[in-house]
């Protein structure tokens, strides 16, 4: 009997995977076996790769980044000599491709990994570990904005005590061409610094900073056109306009995300995501 059901088990398994190999499905085992792309550190390769010197590679998204260009090289988006562990303009440029050739317009095809295209394009090579979504689009003291972001401001005030006043929101094409379309997208936002005094000022951008925001004072000395205001980009949101997203590589260098790519003249805090905060704070 004990032989018996032993050969059944057996020709179970081989039909399975007979069946998995006829139908092209890989067995349970096999897609468990996938590697794993870890969304949050390959967005910040793409968001830092591409203003930095030379081709380093971000600590820890090497291998991220790689199984992503292997696949969009594999479609022919990339160049063999870009997979290379290093998201830098021309994978950005490729993924912004693949987006499009996925139907997606705009936003959605900014260049930034988003969950929908990386999922189809991961579909039998790679599975996805610490998603990041920006959440869906809303109006927050009359300005547009996504979620993410309204959930960061309202954490930064927490922390500092502060209210914020919004001069500018996201997803604003056109609206200040002073900003240079950072805030054509989302995860942007400029919060009114003309009523704050200095000690304020620091608290609100040590606050900011330490949520997930490359967070910077702008003066009338830097552009004639600008009161004191807070110019808040956050890091990781798949919704940034491409000045947004260089912004955020700016602030991971130590720049203050000017033209001039001067100094960082702000507070210094640890740079953290959103979702890196949050696990933080448990």
């Amino acid at each position: 009997m004990a032989a018996q059901m032993h050969r059944r088990a057996v020709l179970a398994s081989a039909l399975a995977v007979g069946t998995a190999a006829a139908t092209g499905l890989r067995p349970a085992s096999a897609q468990a076996a996938l590697p794993v792309v870890d969304m949050e550190l390959l967005l910040l390769a793409a968001q830092i790769n591409p203003v930095q010197q030379g081709t380093p590679i971000w600590p820890g998204a090497g291998e991220s980044v790689r199984l992503v260009e292997q696949a969009l090289a594999d479609r022919g988006l990339l160049r063999a000599r870009y997979v290379d562990g290093h998201f830098g303009t021309a994978s950005i440029d490729a993924y912004a491709q693949w987006q499009k050739s996925l139907g997606h317009s705009g936003l959605a095809a900014n260049g930034l990994p988003g969950v929908a295209s990386l999922t189809t394009l991961g579909s039998g090579r790679f599975t996805l570990s610490r998603v990041v979504r920006p959440g869906s689009r809303v109006s927050w003291r009359g300005y547009p904005f996504n979620t993410r972001t309204v959930d960061m401001l309202l954490e930064a005030e927490r922390l500092c005590g502060l209210t914020f006043a919004v001069d500018q929101g996201s997803y604003s094409p056109g609206t200040d061409p002073t900003s240079a379309g950072t805030h054509d997208g989302g995860g942007t936002a400029d919060l009114d610094a003309d009523a704050l005094t200095r000690a304020q000022r620091t608290s609100a951008l040590v606050a900011l900073r330490s949520v997930g925001f490359a967070a910077w004072l702008r003066t009338p000395a830097q552009h004639p056109a600008w009161p004191y205001h807070l110019h808040v980009v956050a890091g990781n949101d798949t919704d940034l306009a491409r000045p947004a997203q260089q912004q955020i590589g700016q602030y991971y260098l130590g720049r203050n995300g000017l033209s001039g790519q001067g100094p960082d003249d702000g507070p210094q805090v640890e740079k953290l995501t959103w979702e890196q905060y949050l696990r933080n704070r448990g």
